[in-house]
């Protein structure tokens, strides 16, 4: 019998990560969890929980799962996924000419039940946006329930001054790590 790979996310953006590493899973499932952070959680510490809980509602057993999430954080504070312009402009106000991480975990289950997770900080810096292009990149509704209000592999990519870590990651899925842990838990290519 053939193990199957299963991506536990609807992202099209983790689907085609990995399939730029040659990865293509069997199945996707879109899990459906709350991603509300509980009251103190800190950036680093929500995303791993909500990769862990991904992973738990949608895992098949005697199958590879995988499951992620990714957090932008400034200081303690955890951005939005933004869904409304005002809590798009509100991110891209608070980013714009700072520093800030953002946090991509990678939760994998392997067929036999054991469970890895890690956990990326990427340091990522802004331009100082002007108020015209902030409502450009607003208009162009990229920004649509992305963490932090921003896409780093679209149109945003104009302002980043600098990053450090993970690029894949910041896009949202650690591809380095996500292949580590699959090959800990035995995980073979075809």
């Amino acid at each position: 019998m053939q193990v199957t790979l299963v991506l536990a996310s609807s992202s099209p953006r983790r689907l085609d990560l990995l399939r730029q590493i040659g990865i293509v899973p069997d199945r996707i499932v879109s899990p459906d969890i709350a991603e509300t952070p509980q009251p103190h959680e800190v950036p680093r510490s929500l995303a791993a929980r909500l990769a862990r809980a991904k992973l738990d509602s949608a895992a098949i057993p005697g199958s590879f799962t995988i499951a992620a999430d990714t957090v932008v954080g400034l200081g303690s504070r955890i951005l939005p996924k933004a869904e409304t312009e005002a809590e798009a402009r509100q991110c891209l106000t608070m980013l714009s000419g700072r520093r800030h991480k953002v946090y991509s975990a990678v939760a994998v289950a392997g067929p036999d039940g054991r469970i890895a997770i890690r956990t990326v900080a990427s340091v990522v810096a802004f331009a100082r946006l002007e108020a015209g292009a902030i409502e450009h990149y607003i208009a162009s509704g990229e920004w649509r329930g992305k963490a932090g209000g921003y896409a780093i592999q679209g149109r945003a990519a104009g302002f980043i001054d600098f990053l450090s870590g993970s690029y894949t990651g910041v896009v949202g899925l650690p591809l380095h790590e996500t292949l580590n842990l699959l090959r800990g838990l035995g995980w073979r290519a075809p």
